[in-house]
């Protein structure tokens, strides 16, 4: 093998290296492209998830507050509807001479007056007694407060997933694996965090 020879052979081994190194580098930008697609339909489905916690959140709070108020001015009603009663009860004993037709009529006002009472405490026709938005009002309050729940997890999520689809995409740039590597790892913890947003299966603290 003359110098020519030996020349040739070296420049098809770099040659050959370099087509190895390029279809290396095609290799790991696709990936990394591909891994910040997903990421990406990651982070979407985050947002809308976080959106929707908030919205839960504002919604059933307002809802709980309406139905509070509500309770209360029953309950104020109520009170005073039995005042009333009362007062008729012991006008009637402390006047045992009343005329007949007064009393019938005192009768009727206080059969009237207890049956509103009764309406107050329980209409389960309406569903507006106090027990029926008791009840009401503390399923807001419980829809609330796992929506309260939700929200941080989404909320560190999405940072996260922002900042890997940022390390990742400077990793195709400068040709940097561990820098994608290390994207794609809180990339991980990002959608795990959604997941965890949407079923709550942990809760973390410092976060719920």
């Amino acid at each position: 093998m003359d110098s020519a020879d030996a020349a040739e052979m070296v420049a098809e081994v770099h040659e050959a290296e370099e087509e190895s190194g390029e279809a290396s580098r095609t290799r790991f930008r696709n990936r990394a492209a591909l891994m910040i697609a997903v990421l990406a339909a990651i982070l979407a489905i985050c947002g809308l998830g976080g959106g929707n916690a908030t919205d839960d959140m504002i919604y059933n709070n307002i809802k709980a507050s309406d139905t509070w108020a509500f309770f209360q001015a029953k309950n104020m009603r109520q009170t005073a509807l039995l005042l009333a009663a009362d007062e008729i009860e012991i006008g009637w004993l402390a006047d045992p001479a009343m005329p007949e037709a007064a009393k019938q009529a005192m009768q009727k006002k206080l059969s009237d007056y207890k049956a509103t009472i009764d309406r107050y405490e329980s209409d389960p026709k309406t569903n507006e007694g106090k027990k029926e938005l008791m009840v009401r009002a503390k399923e807001h309050e419980e829809a609330r407060d796992h929506a309260l729940k939700q929200d941080p997890y989404f909320d560190y999520a999405e940072a996260l997933l922002q900042i890997a689809i940022v390390l990742i995409s400077v990793s195709i740039i400068a040709s940097l694996p561990w820098l994608a590597m290390f994207g794609g790892a809180l990339g991980l913890i990002g959608a795990l965090l959604t997941i965890n947003g949407f079923f709550l299966f942990v809760e973390i603290p410092g976060l719920s």
